[in-house]
């Protein structure tokens, strides 16, 4: 007869290697490692974005991108959770670009999110060059504008009565 019929797939991967693939053991995540998430952790309306930039006093410089620290407390005076922003405007390049950056950066401060700064607000603007930077020094730029973030918040609160002028009260 002639060749087979051109819509029947030929088989791939032999029966031997199917069987094996699926008589491999499952590996279990291991519950004394929890997945760490940014899920309740992130900025997401724009109107908390402009919250932190009327609060954060200045805006940072490092290598690959600039941030802003907006120190924050609920309407009753206690402290609140941390949370994070990511900005990636136009300038960064076509769309795919920006969601990559924003990517990477969302992975980095997903495996350091017990670093985020209690109480505060952080948003980081990156630069083009996250794109192309090797990931290590990514993460370790992160890493150091974290622990950055959290000394200039301890150094803040620590320091309310020299920020006062000379001859003023405190409330």
């Amino acid at each position: 007869m002639g060749p087979e019929h051109p819509f029947v797939p030929a088989r791939k991967t032999p029966p031997a290697v199917l069987i094996q693939m699926t008589t491999q053991p499952q590996t279990v995540p291991n519950p004394a490692q929890p997945k760490r998430s940014l899920q309740g952790a992130r900025l997401r309306k724009h109107a908390d974005y402009q919250k932190a930039y009327a609060a954060a006093s200045r805006k940072r410089q490092s290598a690959s991108m600039s941030w802003f620290l907006a120190p924050r407390t609920s309407e009753n005076g206690e402290q609140t959770g941390a949370r994070v922003g990511l900005t990636a405007g136009k300038v960064l390049g076509k769309a795919h670009e920006r969601n990559r950056i924003k990517r990477r950066m969302r992975e980095a401060l997903r495996r350091h999110v017990e670093l985020l700064p209690a109480s505060a607000d952080l948003i980081l603007h990156p630069r083009r060059t996250v794109l192309t930077i090797d990931f290590a020094k990514l993460e370790a730029e992160i890493v150091r504008i974290l622990l950055q973030a959290q000394e200039e918040l301890t150094r803040k609160g620590t320091s309310t009565q020299t920020d006062l002028k000379p001859g003023l009260k405190q409330p």
